[in-house]
């Protein structure tokens, strides 16, 4: 792993000045929204990224208006976006920035990393865009151009540590060039030597070792996920126009968000009826929700009553969660199942 070729620097900077993306809203110079678009586009494609990126900066102009707002206000402005961990991690790194370096982002990729919800590919990636540091992102998209080009095979520790040191030794020598060199990953992994690359318009094939080798479909190893089936109870209840929701817990599925009562087995769900003096024959049990997360498919059986009794809805009071007109639903980070059921 120590073979390099001299010119990968610089015909990935060339072809990204002339064929790379220049027009994304958060290419700009301003450590704040290089790091919000670096968080987002974890996991999240750019064309909807675009979308919540503008909104986010309209509602949060700077990094002190987002670590002063309340944790409510930023979940619902990314709902639609998944990961929420990330907006819980984006809104405390916020405060930690005002509380920690005095409302001024740290310039170096160690005190980055500090942050959290950031690792050393985003807090690289921060330094390169708006410091010009020399240093390395290396995330999946990363990876798969790095196997690919210079057929390099492995798994584990050992190997991503190895593709560490191999991609810093591949850094352009001028650090004004940092910007165009990492967004040229960035791009070449998203819009060239994607699952399925298209190797008729890609800069480098002709230095590509995988292509050389017939060896593209292979590179990078697939790691096998093992996904876990789980069982969901939904209770839903309505009041005329308004549905009642309970906050879930600061850890586990849909962390911090708002949601209907949702139980992980029956005997809880069956439980809590009885609590609430509830008859389960009195339910209308719904067509059964599924939901995928990133290692766990979800089976959600959602099981509506309308509470037509006000002595009875009033049994679901402030101490088990709160009734929120359903025009004012945007105003709470709702799961993604659950706002697509609810429309």
């Amino acid at each position: 792993m120590t073979q390099t070729h001299p010119t990968f620097a610089e015909k990935l900077i060339a072809w990204q000045k002339q064929h790379g993306r220049h027009n994304l809203a958060w290419q700009v110079s301003d450590p704040y929204q290089i790091w919000l678009s670096e968080i987002m586009l974890q996991q999240t494609q750019v064309v909807t990224v675009s979308e919540y990126f503008p909104r986010f900066i309209e509602k949060f102009p700077t990094v002190q208006d987002l670590a002063n707002a309340e944790q409510d206000e930023v979940l619902a402005l990314w709902q639609g976006l998944g990961y929420y961990s990330r907006a819980r991690n984006l809104h405390f790194a916020a405060q930690q920035i005002c509380h920690d370096f005095g409302g001024v982002f740290p310039e170096n990729r160690e005190s980055l990393q500090q942050l959290k919800g950031v690792g050393r590919s985003t807090a690289a990636a921060i330094a390169a865009f708006a410091f010009g540091k020399r240093e390395t992102i290396l995330d999946g998209n990363v990876k798969r151009i790095l196997c690919r080009i210079f057929a390099l095979d492995g798994e584990g520790k050992a190997f991503e540590n190895q593709l560490w040191d191999f991609a810093e030794i591949l850094l352009p020598e001028n650090s004004s060039e940092m910007s165009a060199y990492t967004q040229g990953l960035m791009d070449l992994g998203a819009t060239v030597c994607q699952r399925k690359p298209n190797c008729a318009i890609c800069p480098m094939a002709d230095i590509c070792q995988a292509k050389q080798q017939d060896r593209i479909a292979e590179l990078p190893r697939k790691k096998s996920v093992k996904v876990q089936e789980m069982t969901l109870y939904w209770l839903i209840l309505r009041d005329k126009n308004r549905i009642f929701l309970q906050k879930r817990p600061q850890k586990g599925i849909w962390a911090g968000l708002y949601c209907v009562p949702c139980f992980e087995n029956g005997a809880d769900f069956h439980n809590y009826l009885r609590d609430k003096q509830m008859d389960f024959d009195d339910l209308h049990e719904c067509a059964t929700i599924s939901h995928r997360l990133t290692h766990r498919v979800l089976e959600i059986i959602p099981y509506e009553c309308d509470c037509k009794n006000a002595a009875f809805s009033a049994n679901f009071n402030e101490n088990d969660g709160i009734w929120v007109d359903l025009t004012d639903l945007p105003q709470y980070g709702l799961p993604k199942p659950l706002q697509q059921y609810l429309a």
